[in-house]
């Protein structure tokens, strides 16, 4: 292997430790350094839609956005650059992100607004978990996520019997209260429906007939009768799905069982856990 084949191999070694790494001072300071430029690049975003703000500052904004589309599109030719699977990185969430993040700049240039969507930016601030070393309280999250998709059935047919209440009562309140009332369609009537059904109750329609506020009123109480039912099959769910993921060793000391997965020690009794082994 040539001298240059060497250099290239070594700084492509230097690169991956800086930009995927963050054992080490200099990729801790990449990483910061990287999320304070995802934090100021979206802030740009969020303040060039205040027009008071735009009016006078659009010009600046513009450029700031640039410098930063430049910085994104350096880090991210080096990712690929210094990955020992550039490919594979392109293909990843975090590679997907960090190409969406790029490309509404360029596309601005040829479809006026497009750099709007630049704020799929606020993505990449997932990096987070990784600069900080929140991935082992991942394995938290992935009980939530599988009690969600466990519980997702229930939660189904419950919305859907919940639809055809929110339809029928709609039908009715067009029928009681009518186009004179502001109910000027059943799509209309439904709209109410779901506004009062959730307790939001944004004034915008409201019945002026007595039997239209008797049903208003009757849909009101359903509405908190029925708010509470998604949550409780959602938490009975999450209880099973911690069950499942507890630990089965006995204590030989309590006999308890029921303990977390990692734990070496009773945390009933303090006395060690035997192996499974």
């Amino acid at each position: 292997m040539s001298k240059e084949n060497n250099d290239d191999h070594g700084l492509r070694h230097r690169l991956r430790v800086v930009i995927f790494g963050t054992d080490t001072p200099a990729g801790r300071y990449f990483d910061l350094a990287l999320i304070l430029c995802i934090v100021l690049s979206v802030a740009l975003v969020f303040l060039d839609t205040i027009r008071s703000i735009n009016q006078e500052y659009s010009q600046l904004i513009r450029g700031l956005e640039w410098v930063f589309t430049v910085i994104f599109t350096l880090e991210y030719g080096l990712r690929l650059y210094s990955s020992t699977k550039p490919l594979a990185y392109a293909r990843s969430f975090y590679g997907v992100v960090d190409l969406l993040s790029i490309l509404p700049s360029y596309l601005a240039i040829f479809i006026p607004g497009a750099n709007v969507t630049l704020v799929i930016r606020v993505l990449r601030l997932f990096r987070i978990f990784r600069v900080l070393k929140l991935l082992r309280y991942l394995s938290e999250g992935n009980v939530l996520l599988k009690a969600i998709l466990q519980s997702g059935r229930k939660v189904f047919i419950f919305f859907f019997s919940v639809s055809l209440i929110i339809m029928v009562l709609g039908a009715i309140m067009y029928v009681v209260e009518g186009p004179v009332n502001g109910f000027s369609s059943i799509p209309k009537s439904i709209y109410w429906t779901v506004v009062t059904i959730t307790t939001v109750g944004y004034g915008d329609i409201t019945p002026k007939t007595n039997l239209g506020q008797a049903i208003a009123a009757f849909t009101m109480l359903l509405g908190y009768s029925i708010i509470a039912i998604p949550t409780g099959i959602l938490t009975v769910e999450i209880s099973q799905e911690m069950n499942r993921s507890r630990d089965l060793r006995r204590c030989s000391n309590c006999l308890k069982i029921g303990h977390e997965n990692n734990a070496l020690y009773c945390d009933h009794c303090g006395s060690k856990l035997e192996s499974d082994a």
